[in-house]
């Protein structure tokens, strides 16, 4: 089945949709709307703005694009075989993937959080560099996007994780892009802009977005300020979510902690960003620091896993697992 839908989307493009002459198809190309991908994500409000047609053409042409990639209700049986095709890509350490079941899951928001230093940021460099892997290695022999609002994104690294996989350094980083968010509205913006991206090339398996708050936190500071906050990081979220579903391919967010002073037993840190993070990722993991370069990794949410927790390492060729 998967390969039908693959199939379909080498053969079906915006020009194949019913009533799309030229000058609408220009008006789509250049509002953004480049794929049927694209159309089938879109609201009715927007692509109809965007490039100035009928609402009733607008919803048409969604529900056209929906068709031809097999966006409908399915059975749970067909749910089933097309969960089978989910690919995973390594993490380099067999037992933060065993908590994962198997690695970190195209289709999926996976999301890691945890106080500084607890290797959340070295977890993203490691899975940019080995999405590029064969997958007999553990690999989706694709490309990374990295979305870096806090600076913390080193080429170094890149660099010893690259050589320790046996992957040519300057290999590696071409074919990362890479792209630093200098505040929440251009974080958002550039989130728009990867739909166009990966529709250019589409060997990208994998979007990071390190830290996936940490805008928000800043610019939106007080109590009457946070409904409009979780509403723009809500609407954040679910492009990426969107991307993740209709691309296949994975998307991995970083998570600062806050401290609750109420809180007078069990771990008193919890996520930043309140119950709209809790429930748009897939896969929750908290990450903690241990002993050296030991790291605690617990699996806190994800509808088809078990809770856990599992010790791995960051060395200086990456992600490993510890040493007994």
């Amino acid at each position: 089945m998967a390969d039908q839908i693959e199939e379909k989307k080498k053969t079906k493009g915006i020009s194949d949709l019913s009533g799309v002459g030229q000058a609408i198809l220009n008006k789509l190309n250049d509002s953004g709307y480049s794929s049927l991908e694209s159309i089938a994500v879109a609201s009715p409000q927007d692509l109809s703005t965007a490039a100035g047609i009928p609402l009733t053409t607008a919803q048409r042409l969604i529900r056209e694009a929906r068709e031809a990639l097999d966006i409908r209700f399915k059975t749970a049986l067909e749910v089933k075989k097309e969960r089978a095709n989910v690919r995973k890509i390594t993490t380099s350490s067999q037992a933060l993937d065993g908590l994962l079941g198997g690695g970190i899951e195209t289709r999926t928001m996976t999301e890691f959080f945890g106080e500084f230093g607890s290797g959340k940021t070295q977890i993203c460099h490691q899975v940019s560099v080995n999405v590029q892997l064969p997958p007999e290695k553990g690999g989706l022999s694709g490309k990374a996007v990295y979305i870096d609002t806090e600076g913390t994104f080193r080429w170094e690294r890149i660099e010893a994780m690259a050589k320790a996989q046996g992957i040519d350094p300057d290999s590696a980083m071409s074919n990362i892009y890479y792209m630093r968010a200098i505040n929440t509205d251009h974080q958002i913006a550039i989130g728009d802009d990867l739909q166009e991206l990966i529709n250019k090339d589409p060997a990208i398996k994998v979007v990071i977005v390190d830290s996936v708050t940490s805008h928000f936190r800043a610019e939106y500071v007080g109590r009457e300020n946070l409904a409009v906050r979780q509403q723009k990081l809500n609407k954040h979220l679910h492009q990426l979510v969107r991307l993740a579903e209709v691309y296949e391919l994975a998307v991995i967010v970083t998570n600062q902690v806050m401290s609750r002073p109420d809180m007078f037993y069990g771990d008193p840190t919890v996520a930043v960003g309140g119950h709209t993070l809790y429930h748009t990722p897939g896969i929750r993991v908290q990450v903690k620091k241990s002993r050296g370069n030991r790291r605690i990794a617990r699996m806190v949410d994800a509808p088809h896993l078990p809770e856990g927790e599992v010790v791995f390492a960051i060395t200086e060729e990456g992600i490993r697992d510890a040493e007994d």
